[in-house]
């Protein structure tokens, strides 16, 4: 349950702290520890202490400052984590004011506030206070305001804006049931041009903003985070679409941090390979979600393996970020027992699997195959003609791109 207002403030408060510090120093269950904070606290105290221990857990992989954050469920599934945060922040270095709205928990805030002067704005009071106790925590100053998003206050030289995506009480990738709506960023953009929203991956935006946005797509860690549109001169691409891929550690400093920022048209054919060359390649999410597969095919003179699976193939290795490389060591049919022996007769044990296309399951897989050993591959099953086709390979360490 998400805790009301009074008890939040008494969370970010300073009997709050120290009871928070208390129980995250308790041993034994849950249980238990509920038991111990029962003795001195309300039931509506002591379960918002143990639930924000239980969101502080959640949030490491966020947030590398997570037990000093403070937090609520939907806005911590929402917000931005820290490094994507970071990366979007540095386009936004040259306005000043910005206005983070919807600003939740403060993902974004943080960060925008590590460049710049930034205010944010939040519906939620909860949620304001938190973000304030978040700023506070890092070091950093903005101001934060609980009110409703108005173009008629909005005084600034650009705008971030993470509209609500369960506003209707379940997550949605379309638009128009964001809240606010499509409305409200046609009403901030005649206030103040420069503006970003960020959506989910695979939300479909208005054409007529096509025209004039930049559309980006950002992973980390092998997953594609978020959409975010670029409006006015925040868009370096206008009418393109924007791959970017980030490191996995957090603390990953910048540049070092971006592997590759890709930028192209959309939606260009993969051509098919003639066959399986000596290496093969998996597009970043990030790539695949913004159809920017065949734009890198092209780049690179790559080859689909097979139609509508996103699988490269070709004779050269590629030191691209937005692309994980193959070297192929074995390609064959797949049955099980045969690929088995093989991996056994090799004593390959430490498997990464990976599948498109495929009616199986990597963990049933893994046990069907019973292997041990010291030597590690990738096994990348796909459909091949009529039947599943195994290629076994060496992962060859991605490289370093640059931001376009």
């Amino acid at each position: 349950m998400t805790p009301d207002e009074a008890t939040c403030r008494w969370l970010v408060g300073h009997e709050g702290r120290v009871w928070l510090a208390r129980a995250a120093d308790m041993t034994g269950t849950s249980v238990q520890r509920a038991s111990s904070l029962r003795r001195e606290l309300t039931a509506e105290r002591s379960a918002a202490v143990l639930a924000q221990l239980d969101l502080r857990e959640r949030a490491r992989a966020k947030f590398s400052a997570a037990e000093r954050l403070f937090l609520l469920p939907t806005p911590l599934e929402q917000a931005t984590d820290q490094l994507v945060a970071e990366y979007k922040a540095r386009r936004f270095a040259r306005y000043a004011p910005v206005a983070d709205l919807c600003c939740g928990i403060g993902g974004d805030l943080m960060s925008l506030a590590a460049h710049g002067q930034v205010t944010g704005i939040d519906r939620s009071a909860s949620a304001v206070l938190f973000a304030e106790a978040n700023l506070q925590a890092m070091g950093r100053v903005a101001k934060v305001t609980a009110a409703e998003i108005s173009p008629a206050t909005l005084d600034c030289d650009a705008w971030h804006l993470d509209p609500d995506r369960r506003a209707a009480g379940h997550r949605t990738t379309h638009l128009e049931h964001c809240e606010p709506g499509p409305e409200m960023v046609e009403a901030l953009l005649a206030r103040c041009g420069q503006g970003a929203v960020k959506l989910a991956p695979a939300t479909e935006v208005p054409k007529e903003w096509c025209a004039l946005a930049e559309r980006e797509w950002i992973s980390r860690g092998g997953e594609c985070k978020q959409q975010v549109v670029w409006l006015g001169d925040l868009a370096k691409c206008a009418c393109k679409a924007r791959a970017t891929v980030l490191a996995r550690p957090l603390e990953t400093p910048f540049p070092q941090a971006v592997l590759a920022s890709i930028v192209g048209e959309p939606g260009v054919s993969v051509p098919l390979a003639s066959e399986i060359g000596r290496y093969v390649f998996e597009p970043d999410a990030a790539v695949l979600a913004a159809d920017l597969a065949g734009y890198v095919a092209t780049q690179h003179s790559l080859g689909a393996i097979t139609p509508g699976v996103a699988y490269l193939s070709g004779d050269r290795a590629v030191n691209e970020g937005s692309l994980a490389c193959f070297e192929v060591m074995e390609v064959m049919a797949y049955h099980a027992a045969r690929l088995g022996a093989w991996l056994r007769e090799r004593r390959v044990g430490r498997l990464e699997i990976k599948m498109r296309g495929v009616a199986e399951n990597p963990v049933d897989v893994r046990k069907k195959l019973r292997v041990e050993g010291d030597e590690a591959a990738t096994i990348i099953l796909l459909p091949l003609g009529r039947s599943v086709t195994a290629v076994v390979g060496r992962r060859v360490e991605r490289g370093q791109g640059r931001i376009a």
